[in-house]
């Protein structure tokens, strides 16, 4: 699902959208505000490059992160879930991974991505490994975001 499209089904069900981004550094929020009218429908954007961000603007515990990394799925579902909380919106969706060229490790390799997605029917994390440069990478990682965040549309039924 592109950005167009993502809009126009969170118009068509009355819904609002706020994203929680490290790795692709408001890609994701780029995307959606790139499509005339989407005032209508997105209403926030974090950018939490820093782990201090994370902790400051979408309430990631410090410990949280000292345990679990900034690349994980109790760090994405969290962001996901402070963004929904702090935006007052229907859905959030959070991106969180390692998009190189370097940073990455055995464990989690460049191409590591988590992301969560927070609505009113509760709070999902999805994992993906993408491959290629850092840009294609953090492309991957946004039209996963916009196809994740559709999925809290479609489950309202509206």
């Amino acid at each position: 699902m592109n950005a167009a499209e993502l809009t126009a089904l969170y118009k068509a069900r009355h819904m609002t959208l706020a994203t929680a981004e490290s790795c692709t550094g408001g890609l994701v929020a780029g995307a959606i505000t790139a499509i005339p009218g989407s005032s209508s429908v997105f209403t926030h954007g974090f950018v939490t490059y820093a782990n201090a961000a994370k902790t400051e603007m979408l309430g990631v515990p410090e410990a949280m992160l000292a345990a679990h990394g900034a690349v994980s799925a109790e760090v994405a579902r969290t962001m996901a879930e402070g963004a929904r909380t702090r935006a007052g919106t229907n859905a959030a969706i959070s991106v969180t991974g390692i998009a190189g060229p370097d940073g990455g490790s055995a464990e989690k390799p460049v191409g590591t991505v988590w992301f969560g997605l927070a609505s009113a029917a509760g709070s999902i994390v999805e994992h993906r490994l993408f491959t290629g440069s850092r840009d294609e990478i953090r492309a991957q990682a946004v039209a996963f975001a916009l196809a994740l965040a559709a999925r809290a549309a479609l489950a309202e039924g509206v």
